[in-house]
């Protein structure tokens, strides 16, 4: 949690820098991509989250760190490989926990917040539940504990892999090329978040695209 923190002193004011920006764009390409009251809406869910996980105020149904010590079948030193490892494995895990929190109602109760903005912009992408204090899909770690990788690197790479996911919140950036075969780009999230039916239940993968080819929800 503390190394939570540390990074979050430096990915806060990073976002709104990147927020400013793309309004400053968006006015010159005179596309309107914000509405005042809308951005109000999302910071302030924004800082509600920033400050419940700055506090710890999270209810934990089962623990990684209890996993990877009582369930790991191997023990692996740390390496680069590994956390590369871990990156992976997280983003695997996040594909459910997105597809479940869209499938299950119980669960899209709480996500059904961060879809409530009209607009498309970076300031959306923080507009997350504080019901999200119940950590209720950490069990989606366990192949990770299965194969010993240590909690430390799980909790240094969570949080990148969370801010990771805030830049493809954006309706300035077109097509990326090749890119649009390997990674989640603004194009793909852009269908994540539309409300015609035939976008329904469409690109839930986090960081690597693949997910959603592997599992027919691309």
């Amino acid at each position: 949690m503390q190394e939570y923190a540390r990074i979050l002193n430096y990915a806060i004011p990073f976002f709104i820098v990147l927020i400013v920006i793309e309004y400053g764009a968006s006015c010159l390409i005179r596309l309107k991509v914000n509405r005042l009251f809308d951005t109000v809406s999302s910071l302030s869910s924004g800082i509600t989250n920033v400050l419940k996980d700055i506090l710890g105020l999270s209810i934990i149904i089962i623990s990684y760190g209890w996993m990877a010590d009582h369930l790991a079948l191997i023990r692996i030193e740390s390496s680069v490989a590994l956390y590369v490892l871990a990156f992976i494995g997280l983003d695997f895990a996040g594909y459910w926990s997105h597809r479940f929190s869209h499938e299950i109602n119980i669960l899209w109760n709480r996500h059904i917040i961060h879809h409530s903005s009209e607009e498309y912009n970076l300031a959306c992408a923080l507009r997350q539940s504080v019901s999200e204090i119940f950590a209720v899909f950490t069990i989606l770690f366990l192949p990770m504990a299965l194969l010993g990788v240590p909690p430390k690197i799980v909790g240094f790479i969570a949080p990148l892999h969370l801010f990771a996911q805030f830049w493809y919140h954006t309706r300035l950036i077109g097509k990326m090329g090749i890119l649009e075969y390997i990674l989640v780009t603004p194009s793909h999230h852009r269908v994540h978040h539309a409300i015609n039916p035939k976008y329904m239940d469409k690109n839930y993968s986090q960081i690597f695209i693949v997910w959603d080819k592997l599992f027919g929800t691309f």
